[in-house]
């Protein structure tokens, strides 16, 4: 019998591609989108029903459907205003997959790159639901930073805004993810029956700073305290600021060191395509030299140093 799947979050790129290529494949019979936003125009194969967080939606879409393969793509706290909404989200999906008698297997999408705390939180909900259904295949895929061509995030406005807050005397490295190895990796790991938390990343890591050379605006070297305060005022809608949010990743470094993409390899049989720079240098040679975005003007930049320095 073809298996019915579930993707949530489609209507962002990466989960609508992901739906896209499952409804593709052969051994897939129906592919259902849910979210409270219909798929990005152009995108076939999938089955869109409107999702509402704080209603029992989702239950009812898992039991009418049927569905024996749920993949959580959506909804993820690097990508929407409201991390709480993010963690419901996930709480919905993972009730849902519980309480059904057809669900099979279950992909989560959790967040390597940009928070640390909401990565944890979310495993820990994962582990306690394969405690409580033991014969649930589960598997957490990591997703380190997306990049690529088409990729729109709080990390791609960061490195866009016209003055960047960068952490005085640190230069991270980050670690990238192109989006086309995002998309084949997800699909790879919802088709396999391989169980446990799982790293998707590209070989190899990229400075900030070359990061910054090559897409960015005026580094603005300030204390970490700084950047904190700057994600303060950018939260409570004080000021404009297209990349406050990724302002962490860069105040305590982006999680590289946790990211080890070998187990997703030797798991699937596959590596990623492009390697961090790789993928980097994709996203940067699409965009060119384009204009900047929002970033902060001189009053921001103003308001942050009275914010850093007590002035």
């Amino acid at each position: 019998m073809a298996r019915v799947v579930l993707v949530t979050g489609v209507s962002g790129p990466l989960a609508a591609r992901v739906a896209q290529t499952l409804s593709e494949n052969p051994g897939v019979g129906r592919v259902i989108g849910a979210d409270s936003s219909p798929p990005p125009a152009g995108v076939e194969g999938i089955e869109y029903q409107n999702v509402d967080l704080h209603d029992g939606s989702l239950d009812r879409i898992v039991a009418e459907s049927g569905a024996e393969l749920v993949l959580h793509l959506g909804l993820d706290a690097t990508e929407t205003s409201d991390r709480a909404d993010g963690l419901l989200g996930t709480l919905r999906v993972l009730g849902a997959a519980q309480r059904s008698d057809t669900v099979r297997r279950l992909v989560v999408r959790s967040n390597a790159a940009l928070n640390a705390d909401d990565t944890a939180e979310v495993e820990r909900h994962v582990h306690a639901l394969r405690r409580r259904r033991p014969d649930l295949s589960v598997a957490v895929m990591r997703l380190a930073n997306l990049i690529g061509p088409s990729v729109d995030t709080p990390l791609t406005r960061y490195m866009h805004s016209r003055v960047v807050p960068t952490v005085m005397g640190r230069d991270p490295r980050v670690q990238f993810l192109h989006e086309d190895d995002g998309t084949e990796a997800l699909v790879r790991m919802a088709l396999c029956e391989e169980t446990g938390v799982f790293d998707a990343c590209g070989a190899d890591t990229v400075p900030l700073s070359h990061c910054l050379r090559r897409v960015g605006g005026q580094r603005l070297p300030v204390p970490a305290r700084g950047l904190r305060a700057l994600r303060g005022v950018a939260r409570h809608g004080r000021i404009g600021y297209a990349g406050a949010s990724a302002a962490r990743s860069v105040e305590v470094g982006p999680h590289v060191s946790r990211l080890d993409p070998a187990p997703l390899c030797a798991a699937l049989g596959w590596a990623p395509a492009y390697s961090s720079i790789e993928a980097f240098e994709s996203y940067a040679h699409s965009r060119g030299r384009v204009a900047r975005g929002a970033g902060l003007r001189p009053i921001h930049v103003l308001a942050l140093a009275r914010a850093t320095f007590g002035r």
